[in-house]
């Protein structure tokens, strides 16, 4: 957030010289701007460059991620502050999944473990190991006492539907389609 802070601050100063040059070259032509241009110009600027990152944040991230490192899911909000977004809603956050790091049992084929990271705008990126059963389509939030055993036995935790991670469980089963 501080180098948000930074940026508009260098764009709001940019502005602010892109417009006293053209204002002293303007004077010596005998046409000076007026007074009003230089707050103008720098908050339109501000606002704009705003805007801009917002509306740009997912895109960015999503190019910066690793070739293995696949979004399954995003979420917009709108904000009061900026109305705008209620008709363009902003994405803040989006679910990514390590499909490089993704585990299957190997006496329970069906039986996967995919690390997935949350990631929201302006805060720390945290990471969970999910379970699924690709054949049931189950999943199972795996933590520090919630286990699944080689031999396929869930201990700690309960497999529920993935009725909402339909993506993310298309990703974490996709290897098991796929022919030998």
């Amino acid at each position: 957030m501080l180098g948000d802070y930074i940026a508009m601050l260098a764009v709001g100063v940019l502005a602010a010289c892109v417009v006293f040059i053209i204002g002293r070259f303007l004077r010596r032509k005998g046409r000076p701007l007026p007074r009003w241009i230089m707050p103008f110009a720098i908050g339109i600027s501000v606002i704009t460059y705003s805007v801009w990152n917002e509306y740009t944040w997912f895109s960015r991230m999503q190019t910066a991620l690793p070739a293995h490192i696949v979004v399954v899911g995003k979420g917009e909000r709108s904000m009061p502050w900026a109305p705008w977004t209620y008709l363009a809603p902003v994405v803040s956050r989006f679910v990514a999944a390590d499909t490089g790091g993704i585990t299957r049992s190997e006496m329970r084929p069906e039986l996967v473990r995919v690390q997935v990271f949350l990631v929201e705008r302006w805060q720390a990126t945290r990471t969970a190991m999910v379970a699924f059963d690709c054949n049931k389509k189950l999943r199972a939030d795996l933590s520090a006492t919630a286990r699944l055993s080689a031999d396929g036995k869930l201990t700690g935790t309960q497999w529920q539907p993935a009725q909402s991670d339909t993506e993310l469980l298309e990703v974490a089963c996709e290897q098991q389609r796929r022919p030998a």
